[in-house]
């Protein structure tokens, strides 16, 4: 096809993605051939290979660049296609695509892209594009100090940051179980901490499990936590969770649903930007990689990256 909107795209692809049995990739490649595309592929070797690879892409003018892969591939894309630092696109023009072969997969859940890839390889042939925002955040490296990282679903610190970190420790030939088993795992030595968020409006205090700050409305591999969350609204999405991590297990059913934010102990404001100042480090994720530590602040960059829908 001489008439792509974009040019050939440049398929992104983590192989260690989920538990590896999904042909995702293949069957992405098949159905862009069978209408006329041959794309070109580059497959991830080590974590952050994709941020490279789509930093130099980006670079060089590429107009498409598809993550395949779970929110972790897709946190690697963006961050390489957009400058931390400035929030500007490296390249001037280029489009993110995203195609779920991960365990989680979120992102791609609140614009209903969560499709087989042969329906998603017609949506990439077009030329509809989404303005969406980006989040920034500043957290504490492992030496103390502050590194810049932008995340484009879900940042968590606390309880959330632990199952993460303990999670992504474990072997990725495990799935969707590496997250069940550290949710759990996590519970036994977590425990609440005196915690101050700042948001627009003011401060809030208290003994807090877990803050969330979503630009996404799916995490978890499908948990509807920031039903509220519009990403294109300039707005955060942040919620305080002020009971103990087995309060957040019990109310798995709710967050699925979407029905958590009535519960007594969560606490639920929109924001364009967030401080999060803990009594002892709180390990803070966001997009499934962990980022360092509280402190932390997060800010909204509005329409920053154009996503293929």
């Amino acid at each position: 096809m001489s008439d792509l909107p974009f040019g050939v795209p440049l398929l992104i692809a983590n192989p260690s993605a989920g538990d590896g049995r999904e042909p995702v990739l293949a069957r992405l490649i098949s159905a862009l051939r069978e209408r006329g595309v041959d794309p070109d592929v580059v497959a991830t070797t080590a974590p952050g290979h994709a941020a490279r690879l789509a930093h130099e892409a980006a670079t060089q003018g590429r107009r498409l660049i598809v993550a395949i892969g779970g929110d972790g591939t897709v946190h690697e894309v963006v961050n390489g296609v957009l400058d931390p630092a400035t929030g500007d696109r490296v390249g001037g023009q280029t489009v993110v695509g995203v195609v779920g072969a991960g365990s989680g997969s979120d992102l791609m859940r609140t614009f209903g892209l969560d499709r087989p890839p042969e329906l998603l390889a017609d949506h990439l042939l077009t030329d509809h594009v989404q303005p969406i925002d980006v989040g920034r955040a500043q957290v504490r490296g492992p030496d103390g100090t502050m590194l810049t990282r932008l995340f484009v679903n879900v940042a968590e610190a606390g309880y959330g940051g632990s199952v993460t970190a303990l999670a992504n420790r474990m072997p990725r030939s495990f799935g969707r179980r590496r997250y069940e088993a550290a949710i759990v795992a996590s519970v036994l030595g977590f425990r609440r901490v005196a915690t101050t968020v700042t948001l627009d409006g003011g401060s809030h205090t208290g003994q807090v499990c877990n803050v969330l700050i979503a630009n996404g409305q799916f995490f978890g591999g499908g948990l509807h936590v920031a039903p509220r969350a519009l990403p294109g609204d300039g707005r955060f999405d942040v919620q305080m969770w002020g009971g103990r991590p087995i309060d957040v297990i019990r109310a798995q059913p709710q967050l699925r649903r979407g029905r958590h934010l009535d519960r007594e102990d969560v606490r639920a404001w929109r924001s364009r930007s967030v401080t999060v100042d803990t009594a002892r480090p709180f390990t803070v994720e966001a997009d499934g990689e962990v980022l360092g530590t509280t402190p932390a602040t997060f800010e909204v960059l509005p329409s920053a990256l154009e996503l293929k829908v």
